[in-house]
């Protein structure tokens, strides 16, 4: 069943975001979509990680609206059931590992559970939505919405299925920006979207100039710092995300382009075979 995709601001205030996953990510994303006043439902299967998430954003949500000066705090809850988190949801966003045998079995789930109307979209940073589209029937309500790192880097990649509905993307262009965050809409499909294309090439020369021992992370990130003005490079950005994302988006990029360097995706792999993944396991590139 089909429903209609475009909204006021005014339309969707009171009604629930609900956000699948709550990751590094998911739980900031949860945390963009509550700056408005309105509910937002944390869906993760693991209790530990939703009470994280939610702890995350009580205690970062009055600093973001303080720094932006308007805004107020909604209610974000974290709920046991997908059923739950998508009742009545103007929009669901999916925030889970980059892996197509995790996305694909899961938005089937999404789009049974849903009701008509509410818009899906897919926080993946590599793969495009039409990937995962296989057990959605309506493919016109479906599109990548790649985030980044909010609240500090607060751009949003909008990209098409193929299919989406044009009035899906009107939608999210003129909405997203009340929620403190500023889409851009890839024109075409594009492996890593606008910016993260550009980000992947960064990344990568960044790792090579390690693995061939011509710097130390420290090195590329202070003359990044240095140079550009920026508060961390690409090693402190890096561990930010997670090692072992880092990597599932690079092998992505590689079976894509065989001709990428070897020498990058082994580097990584042996930071993630030693279990330092960055912030997230207290060491990765560096120590926290």
């Amino acid at each position: 069943m089909t429903g209609s995709y475009t909204y006021t601001f005014e339309d969707i205030q009171h009604r629930p975001v609900a956000v699948v996953g709550a990751g590094t990510l998911g739980r900031r994303i949860a945390l963009m979509f509550a700056t408005r006043g309105g509910p937002v439902r944390i869906y993760a299967r693991r209790p530990e990680q939703l009470a994280e998430a939610s702890d995350y954003v009580s205690q970062t949500l009055p600093r973001v609206l303080e720094q932006r000066g308007s805004g107020q705090a909604g209610v974000v809850t974290g709920v046991a059931t997908l059923e739950e988190a998508l009742d009545d949801a103007w929009l669901v966003v999916e925030s889970v590992p980059e892996r197509l045998d995790i996305k694909i079995p899961l938005w089937g789930q999404i789009d049974h559970l849903a009701q008509p109307g509410t818009i899906f979209a897919t926080n993946s940073s590599s793969y495009p939505s039409r990937l995962m589209a296989e057990n959605v029937s309506d493919k016109s309500r479906l599109c990548n919405m790649h985030f980044y790192m909010p609240p500090e880097l607060n751009a949003i990649d909008l990209m098409s299925d193929g299919e989406t509905d044009r009035g899906l993307l009107d939608t999210l262009l003129r909405v997203l920006p009340e929620f403190g965050v500023h889409p851009f809409e890839a024109r075409k499909e594009c492996t890593g979207f606008i910016f993260n294309r550009i980000w992947a090439a960064i990344k990568r020369e960044a790792l090579a100039v390690v693995a061939e021992g011509v710097a130390r992370p420290e090195d590329v990130d202070g003359m990044f710092t240095i140079n550009l003005g920026v508060p961390a490079g690409p090693f402190r950005m890096m561990d930010l995300v997670g090692l072992d994302v880092v990597l599932d988006i690079e092998n992505h990029y590689a079976a894509e382009f065989p001709h990428l360097p070897e020498n990058v995706r082994e580097l990584l792999q042996a930071y993630v075979d030693a279990g330092k993944l960055g912030i997230k396991t207290g060491e990765g590139f560096y120590s926290y």
